[in-house]
């Protein structure tokens, strides 16, 4: 057992459902899907956000998956070793009727799978909750850990693979088999959503097929800065993904992030 950073509480790695971590949606009840077949029947029956989140949290549905992420949980990277780490797939974030969504692709073993939050503890988020919180989307510029304050009314962030996959690949089957996860909660917060923020090629893809029955022919090109209607009432907007490469190359600077943000909330109607 070793204490929370910020709470102080004691935790085992991987964390328990309903143990108190913060922000854990699931109890010790809460059912877990051990094959892509449960997966698809849970999804599919999922009423609420709290519902959904709760299910995802617990899904064992991937060994090499599920083997991977308690693994690092346990092995832990040197400079967090004093931490527990949540080793548990990480479900969305952020509002349950967001007028903006973030799409992301997996969370990073040392990031989101140790604090249990999307884009908490890495890099990536620094750079990413940064440039949402100068767009005035979040109530701070910093995303530690999930008990730091970190609050929104306007967005919510998922990805398509929910666990950290090892090197940051996760298969096809494991793509497929966590797809009905990502379809749920876009059927329950799309009648909220006004633009889908795509943070690289791949998210671009899936954010086509999630939000759209058939997607714009011809089929819209994933770019920093591309635009494409999917609707009378939605539009995808791509950025390049906030990765430490891309950030250090300075193929993605934050003024570029800021750009793609403050356009994200002026075609939501949220600027001004």
């Amino acid at each position: 057992m070793l204490n929370h950073p910020r709470t102080g509480q004691p935790f085992a790695s991987p964390v328990p459902p309903g143990t108190g971590w913060p922000g854990d949606p699931a109890t010790p009840d809460t059912p877990q899907a051990p094959d892509a077949a449960r997966v698809l029947q849970l999804a599919g029956q999922v009423e609420s956000i709290p519902e959904l989140d709760a299910l995802i949290s617990v899904c064992r549905a991937c060994p090499r998956l599920v083997s991977w992420r308690e693994e690092v949980a346990v092995t832990k990277r040197k400079s967090f070793a004093d931490q527990p780490y949540w080793g548990r797939p990480v479900p969305g974030w952020g509002s349950p009727k967001p007028k903006i969504v973030v799409v992301g692709l997996a969370p990073a073993a040392n990031g989101a799978n140790r604090t249990g939050r999307m884009f908490t503890g890495d890099r990536s988020g620094d750079q990413l909750y940064a440039a949402l919180h100068r767009a005035g989307l979040v109530n701070q510029p910093t995303s530690v850990d999930a008990a730091d304050g970190l609050q929104t009314d306007t967005i919510r962030i998922i990805a398509p693979v929910r666990c950290a996959p090892p090197g940051n690949s996760p298969t096809t089957v494991e793509r497929n088999t966590c797809a009905p996860w990502i379809d749920a909660e876009w059927r329950l917060i799309a009648p909220h959503v006004r633009v889908i923020v795509a943070l690289g090629g791949f998210a671009w893809q899936i954010a086509l097929r999630v939000a759209t029955d058939q997607p714009p022919k011809p089929k819209p090109k994933f770019g920093h800065g591309a635009l494409a209607e999917l609707g009378p009432t939605s539009r995808l907007l791509g950025c390049y993904h906030p990765s430490q490469q891309n950030m250090f190359t300075g193929r993605l600077t934050p003024a570029m992030l800021d750009d793609i943000f403050g356009r994200a909330a002026e075609l939501a109607g949220l600027s001004g």
